[in-house]
């Protein structure tokens, strides 16, 4: 059975508002290893359409520096699923929408052969994890406050809390820190 991963960048405040937190070469080095494993991208439409066109362009234009690039890359080649009721169209080669039940669809997914499953964004990974799909957890913990934005799991209704288990952290040198827990 696929792995689901759900990884995103976090303020300490536990704010995942991107216009609040910084990209540099060593998180897109980071991220760009964990697609090393991962064969699918699953999203809702909001961060999705800020993942599209952006990353393929990179890819296509090699804009960025060499690990933007290389995250561009690998981004643009993992095939993506879009959960949405309005996206009229994927507007990418390897992407496609879905419309069906979320919950049905992931088991599918899941099931089938393949490497892991990434899910970006906080919406649809905050329904993921509500409905106890998500398996890996990659939190990248930026060294900012931002006090007010999008916050991590705001709403998120658990049966019974989750518990995980550290599996890895590592300190980058711009003070983030890469956490990596598993379900348990």
């Amino acid at each position: 059975m696929r792995t689901l991963i759900y990884a995103i960048n976090l303020t300490v405040d536990g704010c995942c508002d991107h216009t609040k937190l910084m990209a540099d070469e060593e998180i897109h080095e980071h991220y760009a290893r964990l697609m090393q494993g991962v064969d699918l991208m699953v999203f809702g439409r909001k961060t999705y359409e800020l993942m599209v066109p952006f990353w393929p362009d990179v890819a296509r234009n090699l804009s960025g520096p060499k690990a933007m690039n290389e995250f561009a890359q690998a981004f643009d080649s993992v095939d993506k699923v879009v959960f949405s009721r309005t996206l009229q169209s994927a507007g990418a080669k390897n992407a496609r929408i879905v419309r069906t039940n979320l919950r049905d669809e992931i088991v599918r997914l899941k099931q089938e052969p393949g490497a892991s499953i990434w899910a970006g964004g906080v919406s649809l990974p905050s329904q993921l994890v509500e409905l106890g799909l998500v398996d890996e957890y990659r939190f990248v913990v930026q060294p900012i406050i931002a006090g007010k934005g999008t916050r991590l799991f705001e709403g998120v209704s658990l049966p019974e809390k989750l518990q995980l288990k550290l599996l890895e952290s590592k300190i980058l040198k711009s003070g983030c820190i890469a956490l990596h827990y598993l379900k348990q």
